[in-house]
């Protein structure tokens, strides 16, 4: 299940979007701008792409089948690997090919100061929305970096949220000085060229969208510091002498399954090994309550012998 604080942001992220969506096209359709046609497809995938994750994390809070016993937390990873895609093909390639039909037979631009005027608009709702992605982030983010949070988060709808409104921004910028450079030398060329930069910075995005959410499909482990806790929950456990090996995998963004091989007494009898592995379970719960599934197998610890 999404946060509360994700989703917060997702919905904001689309409310700003479809209105810079359409003001964006009205402006492109009053001024002939490449840059503004391929900022308001842009803000097209954007808003497309925000319902895409409301659908998976809607979808994501389906109970376990017998199909899947594990349940349908990884949806919200498979809408964000789309999410990347439509970025690509939607936003990125658009964009480059509306800049090369600009480049190749440029004109000049009527009504710029529309095209300004919804631009600087459109930088004040997305740098909104952004803020409140930012504000989300940081009550988990702790003292990582942003680009640190981005490949180490294992819920996709923040990073996501992030990364599109940042390029927003920017492609706004890209935007901006195109219409007013193709303005100040009555050359249409700079708005291509715009139009271009911002294909650009859209593919680069779609791609290292596409490259962490694929990470996350194949199964990414907790954390460094989680595993430590895991870890230091386990030997705390009466009866357990060593931890001999320990696995995790995210099962979604707060679900987590963790398998351990643990090392009791050889003179423990059945019922107190049960004993033991009921209290380790307990303990990793306490200490890391998204560890849903722990499987802990008990074993006599055989050191390798010395050559």
């Amino acid at each position: 299940m999404a946060t509360d604080g994700s989703t917060r942001a997702v919905v904001t992220a689309l409310g700003a979007n479809l209105g810079i969506a359409v003001s964006k096209f009205v402006a492109a359709g009053i001024t002939g701008s490449a840059s503004m046609l391929a900022e308001g497809v842009h803000s097209v995938a954007d808003s497309g792409n925000q319902l895409l994750l409301l659908i998976g994390g809607r979808q994501a809070r389906q109970a376990p089948s017998a199909l899947h016993p594990f349940g349908y937390a990884r949806r919200r990873y498979i809408y964000a690997f789309i999410v990347a895609i439509v970025l690509f093909v939607l936003g990125g390639l658009y964009a480059l090919y509306e800049g090369y039909h600009k480049i190749v037979d440029p004109h000049p631009l009527s009504s710029p100061l529309v095209a300004v005027a919804v631009l600087l608009v459109a930088a004040a709702l997305e740098g909104f929305a952004l803020r409140t992605a930012v504000r989300e982030a940081n009550r988990t983010r702790g003292a990582r970096g942003w680009l640190a949070f981005v490949r180490r988060a294992r819920a996709p709808e923040l990073p996501v949220i992030l990364l599109e409104d940042s390029g927003a921004l920017l492609g706004l910028t890209f935007a901006l000085l195109g219409v007013m450079l193709s303005e100040l030398t009555g050359n249409g060329v700079f708005d291509g060229i715009a139009s271009l930069c911002i294909g650009v910075l859209l593919a680069a995005i779609a791609v290292l969208l596409a490259r962490e959410t694929t990470s996350l499909l194949i199964g990414e482990a907790a954390v460094p510091e989680q595993v430590e806790r895991i870890n230091t929950a386990l030997l705390a456990a009466p009866g357990v002498e060593r931890v001999i090996h320990l696995r995790t995998v995210h099962l979604g963004p707060e679900e987590l399954l963790v398998a351990a091989k643990i090392a009791v007494s050889a003179e423990a009898d059945g019922e107190e090994i049960a004993r033991t592995i009921d209290d380790a379970e307990a303990r990793v719960r306490r200490t890391l309550p998204s560890a849903r599934l722990i499987f802990l197998e008990p074993d006599i610890y055989r050191p390798e012998p010395t050559r």
